[in-house]
C-alpha cells in the first residue's frame, strides 16, 4: 500500500476541527513534503518526524513522501499532528495494517528520540471524537488522565512512537485508560474562610445577596476596610460546579494546558485575580490566534478586580459584552471565536486618590481630582454592576473582637437553598440564576405588587432629582432581579417591599459617588 489516512484534530479557540492526516508513498526523487494551509511549527514537523522515525528504528526507504492535512481551507497549528504524520506514513510504507485505525483519532507530538510529548486540549478533543463516532483515542500517556474524562470512549496513552507502531503491528498491548474516581472538591479555597471577617456584616450581606444570584459586586471603601478580604472568600460560599459545569470549564483550561495531570477534572469555582496592568486582549482573549482571556477562565467562577479606577478605560470597556451575554465573541479575518464568560464580576476601588473620602478631614483630595479619578469607570460599566457597597474603617474595638462570625459552610447553605430555588423555577429553560433573566421574563419571574411598583417609582424618581446620573433602564431591571434573589433568600414566593428597598440600597450607594456635589 502506497497510501494511507488517519483522522486527527486541529484547535480553532475552544472549537475543535476534523483533520485527514493523508500520507502518500512513491517512487521519485527521495522527498518529505508536506501541504495543506500549515503555519511554520507544522511545517517543522517533516524533520521531527523524519528523525523520531528513525531513532525508533524506522528506515524511511529513498523515495518520495507527501503528506497533506485536509481540508486545505483549514489552518493548521501546533505540533499535536507529529504523531498522526509519523503513524500515517508507517501506514503507507506497509509496516502495519490501516484497517486496525478506522474509528481512532490520533493526537500527539514526537520528541527527537520517538517520545510522544503531551499536547494542550485534549478533552475538548476528545469529545469532539466521541461525537464524530470514533470508538477510541490514542494520545500522549501523559494527557491520559485528561481524556478519560470523557465517557463512552477508550483512550490508549502512548509513550513513545515504536510502543504505538508495535502495538499496531500487534506486538504488543496497550491497556486502556481507567477511569479514576473524581477527587474530592476543593473550591472552599484552603485557609479562607468568611469567620475571619471581622465587622461589614452589610458586606457579607452583600456578598450572600450577588453570589445567590449570580449578580456583579462593587466594593467602594478606604485602603485596609476588608474590600480584597471579603472579594477573595466569594469562592467559599459559591455551590460546587455539577459534573456538566465542572467539565465545561475543565475544557477552557485544557485549551489553555492549565490542567493538573493527576487531577485534571476542575471541581471547584475559578478566582481569577487581575492585576490593573492587563492588557485587553489578555482580559478578554485575543492574540494573533485568538485565545480565550481572563474573563473565559472566570467562566463558573469569580473575576476579581483590585483597584478598578487604576485600569485604562479600554480594558475596562471590553467587559461590557460578556457582562451582558455573558460569552464573548472574537471576529478575526479567518473566522469568529466565542468564547463562554459567565462569571461573577467582584470589583473593589478606592473612592479617591488618597482613599480617605469622605471623610473631609483626613481626605487631600480635590473635588476634580475626585470627579476625575470616579470618571475612569464609565456610566455603562457601572450600569451592569448590581450591588455596590461602601466599606469603612473598623475600630480597634471591631478589630479586636475575637468572637466566632459566621463561618463560609452557614453562609454557603443559605446560598446553595436560594440556587435550589431558582434551579427548579427556570428547569427547561437556559437559566441558572436570576442574574442571567432576560428584560422580557422580568415581568413573569420578577412580578411586583402595587405597593412594591409605587416603591420603586418613588425611588426612580428621587435618584432621578438628586443623582447626576439617575437610575437607567438598565439599572432598574438589576433592581428587580436583585430583589429577586433577595426574596429566594428568604424563602419567599414573591417579592416584598422590604426585598425591594434592600435591592435599592444596594443600588443607590454607588450614587454617592457618582451623582450630585462630591463635597
Amino acid at each position: 500500500m502506497a497510501f494511507c489516512t488517519i483522522l486527527s484534530a486541529a484547535l480553532q479557540g475552544l472549537a475543535v476541527e476534523p483533520v485527514q492526516v493523508e500520507a502518500d508513498v512513491s517512487s521519485g526523487l527521495p522527498i518529505f513534503h508536506m501541504v495543506g494551509y500549515l503555519s511554520s511549527e507544522v511545517k517543522e514537523a517533516a524533520a521531527r518526524v523524519r528523525t523520531a522515525l528513525r531513532n525508533s528504528g524506522t528506515q524511511l526507504p529513498p523515495k518520495r513522501i507527501v503528506v497533506n492535512l485536509a481540508p486545505a481551507t483549514l489552518r493548521k497549528r501546533g505540533a499535536s499532528f507529529d504523531l498522526p504524520i509519523a503513524l500515517a506514513v508507517m501506514g503507507a510504507l506497509d509496516l502495519y495494517d490501516p484497517a486496525k485505525l478506522t474509528g481512532t483519532l490520533v493526537i500527539g507530538e514526537l520528541s527527537l528520540d520517538g517520545r510522544v510529548r503531551e499536547v494542550q486540549g485534549i478533552l475538548p478533543i476528545v469529545l469532539e471524537a466521541r461525537r464524530m463516532g470514533c470508538h477510541t483515542c490514542i494520545l500522549p500517556k501523559g494527557n491520559a488522565a485528561e481524556g478519560r474524562l470523557a465517557e463512552g470512549i477508550c483512550i490508549l496513552g502512548v509513550e513513545t512512537l515504536a510502543e504505538a507502531g508495535n502495538y499496531l503491528r500487534g506486538e504488543c498491548r496497550i491497556h486502556p485508560e481507567r477511569k479514576r474516581k473524581l477527587p474530592s472538591s476543593r473550591d472552599l479555597q484552603e485557609g479562607l474562610d468568611y469567620r475571619d471577617v471581622r465587622g461589614q456584616e452589610h458586606i457579607r450581606r452583600a456578598a450572600e445577596v450577588a453570589v445567590a444570584g449570580g449578580h456583579n459586586l462593587l466594593l467602594i471603601g478606604p485602603p485596609g476596610s476588608g474590600k480584597t478580604m471579603i472579594a477573595r472568600r466569594l469562592p467559599t460560599i459559591l455551590p460546587p460546579p455539577d459534573l456538566e459545569e465542572s467539565m465545561e470549564i475543565t475544557k477552557i483550561y485544557s485549551v489553555l494546558g492549565l490542567v493538573d495531570k493527576e487531577r485534571p477534572l476542575i471541581t471547584g469555582r475559578p478566582f481569577r485575580s487581575v492585576h490593573h496592568t492587563v492588557t485587553r486582549s489578555a482580559l478578554a482573549g485575543g492574540g494573533v490566534v485568538p485565545m480565550p482571556g481572563e474573563v473565559s477562565l472566570a467562566h463558573g467562577g469569580v473575576l476579581f478586580l483590585d483597584e478598578l479606577a487604576e485600569f485604562p478605560r479600554n480594558v475596562l470597556e471590553a467587559l461590557r459584552q460578556p457582562l451582558e451575554d455573558h460569552r464573548i465573541r472574537i471576529t478575526r479575518s479567518q473566522g469568529n471565536y466565542v468564547f463562554p464568560a459567565d462569571f461573577i464580576l467582584a470589583a473593589a476601588m478606592n473612592p479617591c486618590p488618597c482613599g480617605n473620602y469622605p471623610d473631609l478631614e483626613k481626605c487631600t483630595c480635590t473635588p476634580a481630582q475626585i470627579r476625575q479619578y470616579l470618571g475612569r469607570v464609565s456610566q455603562p460599566l457601572l450600569d451592569r454592576i448590581d450591588l455596590c457597597a461602601e466599606t469603612v474603617r473598623l475600630s480597634y474595638e471591631a478589630l479586636r473582637d475575637k468572637g466566632p462570625g459566621e463561618s463560609s459552610g452557614k453562609i454557603r447553605e443559605r446560598v446553595c437553598a436560594a440556587r435550589e430555588i431558582q434551579k427548579r423555577r427556570y428547569r427547561g429553560s437556559r437559566h441558572r440564576t436570576n442574574a442571567c433573566l432576560a428584560a422580557g421574563e422580568l415581568e413573569r419571574y420578577c412580578t411586583l405588587g402595587p405597593s412594591e411598583e409605587h416603591l420603586l417609582e418613588e425611588a426612580f424618581h428621587r435618584l432621578d432629582l438628586t443623582a447626576r446620573m439617575g437610575l437607567t433602564a438598565r439599572s432598574y431591571d438589576r433592581i428587580r432581579r436583585v430583589a429577586r434573589t433577595i426574596a429566594d433568600l428568604e424563602g419567599e414566593e414573591k417579592i416584598r417591599a422590604p426585598h425591594l428597598m434592600e435591592a435599592i440600597g444596594y443600588r443607590t450607594a454607588g450614587y454617592k459617588y457618582r451623582g450630585g456635589d462630591i463635597r
